[in-house]
């Protein structure tokens, strides 16, 4: 019982400790977790590099491995595989609640679309925590696209881990 009691306090001390999240111009993250989208699931990165007190800019490459069949046809690489740049507006200080959370909108570029994203990251210790993001199309580069086309192109899901570099 010690033991676990221990264990529980040790959790919380690191949980307490002060992990501010976004720190300004020269701040770099990089998070890797799964993909969740309509008819496929994957692996994404991100990497971001703070190029103001509430700005950032970095990539996203995402690469989808369970993923369905169309019409019989298996897909190729590039219809699996995403890759984007990215500018988003750090804003959890407007909140107050930068010490641990950053709050991140923003507009992304990639191969297959002209997108948005929003996403939180909490940060458990200095170096390390969780994050949640979703990603949005705006523009299509084919007003209509089919099959594979939709992989990689529509309202997507990650989770993950983050870490300070």
């Amino acid at each position: 019982m010690k033991k676990i009691l221990a264990v529980i306090c040790l959790l919380a001390a690191v949980q307490m400790s002060n992990a501010q999240v976004f720190k300004g111009k020269g701040d770099t993250k990089f998070q890797v977790g799964a993909n969740i989208q309509e008819k496929g699931t994957g692996v994404i990165a991100t990497y971001d590099r703070g190029i103001g007190t509430n700005m950032s800019f970095g990539f996203t490459s995402l690469y989808l491995l369970g993923i369905e069949e169309v019409a019989g046809e298996k897909p190729n690489f590039d219809d699996r595989f995403d890759l984007r740049a990215r500018f988003s507006a750090n804003i959890a200080d407007i909140f107050g609640i930068e010490k641990k959370v950053d709050i991140y909108p923003g507009l992304n570029i990639g191969i297959k679309n002209f997108g948005a994203h929003l996403g939180a990251r909490y940060f458990i210790t200095d170096g390390f925590g969780v994050y949640s993001e979703i990603q949005f199309p705006i523009a299509h580069y084919d007003n209509d696209p089919r099959g594979f086309e939709k992989y990689n192109n529509q309202f997507n899901l990650s989770i993950g881990a983050s870490f300070n570099l």
